[in-house]
């Protein structure tokens, strides 16, 4: 999966921050125990993931730095899908085709 700049720099924080990384986990384990319509879940996650991104890039020099236009509305939608991949529950097993092509042989 590709990042953008932006959301590279906030994945590279929160994954070297311990207690930012523990939050964000926190809240997609929960967040996936809630739902698992992950489209839905990713999309309102990103949103969390931009209002924690704009008060984090006024603080953190790292952050501050990829905004040196002032700070612009950017999709965080691919960090979000990563994070949910990398922390959310794992894919269920897809059920066996039988030779016929119907699932479960029948």
């Amino acid at each position: 999966m590709s990042l953008n700049k932006y959301e590279q720099g906030l994945f590279d924080y929160i994954d070297r921050q311990t207690e930012e990384r523990r939050y964000w986990h926190g809240k997609i384990v929960e967040a996936t125990r809630v739902s698992h319509d992950f489209g839905v879940l990713a999309r309102e996650l990103e949103r969390d993931m931009w209002d924690y991104y704009k008060e984090r890039s006024q603080q953190v020099a790292v952050l501050k730095e990829l905004n040196t236009g002032g700070l612009q509305r950017v999709s965080l939608l691919n960090l979000t899908e990563h994070l949910l991949r990398r922390w959310g529950p794992p894919p269920r097993p897809k059920k066996a085709v039988s030779p016929g092509g119907s699932p479960n042989g029948t």
